[in-house]
């Protein structure tokens, strides 16, 4: 839906008319509603084309490249394909959520300004902190997951070593340029590895072996079949498989919501984040769903060359891709895929330090973290929470005492946790929305992008989320470890005492639905959503 200057003109008017009628209820309004002063705020400097390739290519990362190869082994071609289709719907309905949401009310405060502002404070501060943490690890994780990469050509020097240069390559003054070509290299990497997956397939290898369905069939599939030998029933193996496969998509579709927090600093948002969002569908349908469908045909999943997160050794190569055309007998091409990878998992550590230093900021600018963080530099970037977050990636340390694999299914475990209170939290926020439009009598066919599959979508997401995440832990107590329960589940406890601290200090209050502040802060964006026509060209691109 186009948000036409008409529509945004008479949306300011009507603004206007609700400020002097005093609609908002001052005992619910927050003055960290208000945007921040000029100089200690972000500036939107993020383009349309950089926006739209970003939603294209921007989260897909270790989780797809490196991940799958775990789900695969756990649960077979069938249960890695259902699983990753399961998930990815729901990756869907998060993103059109919070597309919603992004569109009406674009502002530079990320995920935890809807929830202070359409349900309570004490749960913004607790989904902000929350989703800081899940960047501060997730950071290490994909540059951790570098270091596993450049071991296939090498591991005469250590990874740690490896970690420090990569630390000292990253940087985020020119993030929108800088991401915008990482994408476009990953978008056309993807589409090369999707082609060369069906090609192998279908025969054309140096073999000329047709491998069609073949590893769809018993031993490989078309089910895997996990934790065997310690539940001594196959059919209970099976659903733990396919059950470990929703886990594992899980942490890949894991920060496809980063658009959310590039809206502070996007030109024209209600223009580009609704583009933005409708083509994350076609990102999930075509990247994830084709990615593991094409992995799926061409790699056994009883090779002993895929990664397995909770072995202490890793196999030669970190990512089905590889293994692929290995097994195919393509010479040098699996040098050309590992260094693709790599320039994968460093645009995802790029983005990540982005989204972590912004993260940070908004909460500062909230008053919810310390004030030195809301000091931004001439070119709006927040430069003492880049420092703060670019210190934890010396959590990749850590694989100096243990494997490079190990460390990573710890991270995976952590961030899939975070990520996903990061959902429910940004569900939950969307449902209030929702009411609070009903309430103040406003028509959700009157927003710049009305979500589809609502209301209902966002309820079978938020139960989704839930379950998976209450259960994502089963193979910690088979046998029982004390390292994967504790990062399975330590992020629960952790956003309980953030959320309960904040609202007995505070003592703040749910906000009644009617006394929602739907007002402050949507002036300025309605009228710039309201200048000037497309050009026919523009239309044709937002079209695509």
């Amino acid at each position: 839906m186009e948000f036409d200057e008409k529509r945004g003109t008479a949306e300011v008017d009507k603004i206007e008319q609700e400020k002097s009628s005093s609609s908002i209820d001052r005992d619910y309004h927050d003055e960290a509603l208000n945007e921040p002063p000029e100089e200690l705020s972000l500036h939107r400097g993020l383009k349309a084309r950089q926006i739209s390739m970003i939603a294209l290519g921007g989260a897909v990362g270790t989780g797809l490249i490196i991940g799958s190869g775990t789900a695969l082994v756990k649960g077979g071609p069938l249960g890695l394909l259902l699983g990753y289709s399961y998930v990815g719907f729901v990756c869907y309905l998060v993103m059109v959520s919070l597309g919603e949401m992004a569109a009406f009310l674009p502002h530079k405060k990320g995920f935890a300004g809807y929830a202070t502002r359409f349900v309570d404070p004490a749960f913004g501060f607790a989904l902000g902190w929350n989703y800081l943490m899940k960047y501060l690890i997730v950071t290490p994780n994909n540059i951790n997951a570098a270091g596993v990469v450049v071991q296939y050509w090498t591991r005469s020097v250590h990874i740690a070593i490896w970690m420090v240069f990569i630390i000292n390559l990253l940087g985020v003054r020119v993030f929108g340029e800088l991401e915008f070509w990482f994408s476009s290299i990953k978008v056309i990497a993807l589409i090369g590895l999707l082609l060369m997956g069906i090609i192998i397939d279908l025969g054309g290898n140096p073999k000329h072996d047709r491998i069609g369905f073949r590893y769809w069939h018993a031993p490989n599939g078309p089910m895997g079949s996990y934790l065997l030998t310690e539940v001594h029933n196959e059919k209970t193996a099976i659903f733990l498989g396919f059950w470990a496969v929703l886990t594992n998509a899980l942490f890949a579709f894991i920060g496809t919501e980063l658009i959310g927090v590039t809206v502070g600093e996007a030109e024209n948002p209600r223009k580009n984040i609704p583009t933005a969002i409708r083509r994350t569908f076609w990102r999930i349908l075509i990247f994830y769903i084709g990615g593991v469908f094409v992995i799926g045909l061409t790699v056994p999943r009883t090779d002993p060359n895929l990664f397995i997160a909770n072995k202490s050794k890793t196999g030669a190569a970190a990512s089905p891709f590889v293994v692929a055309s290995t097994l195919a007998g393509i010479k040098v091409l699996n040098h050309v895929i590992n260094a693709a990878i790599l320039i994968f998992v460093m645009s995802a550590a790029n983005s990540d330090l982005y989204i972590g230093s912004r993260t940070l900021y908004g909460l500062a600018v909230e008053g919810k973290a310390p004030a030195i963080f809301r000091r931004v530099n001439r070119m709006g970037v927040p430069y003492p929470a880049l420092i703060l977050c670019t210190l934890f990636c010396g959590l990749v340390f850590l694989n100096v005492k243990a494997s490079g694999a190990k460390v990573f299914g710890w991270f995976v475990n952590l961030v899939s946790t975070f990520g996903a209170l990061t959902w429910m939290c940004i569900l939950y926020s969307h449902i209030r929305f929702m009411k609070a439009l009903k309430a103040h009598g406003m028509s959700r066919d009157d927003l710049p992008y009305k979500a589809p599959f609502q209301p209902w979508g966002s309820w079978l997401a938020l139960i989704s989320s839930i379950i998976i995440t209450i259960f994502k832990g089963f193979d910690s107590f088979i046998p029982f470890s004390t390292a994967n329960f504790v990062t399975n589940y330590i992020a629960l406890p952790i956003f309980f005492f953030l959320w309960l601290g904040y609202k007995i200090t505070f003592k703040t209050k749910v906000i009644p639905s009617e006394k929602v502040d739907l007002v402050t802060g949507i002036q300025f964006i309605a009228q710039e959503a309201a200048k000037g026509p497309q050009t026919k060209l523009r239309k044709l691109w937002d079209s695509l």
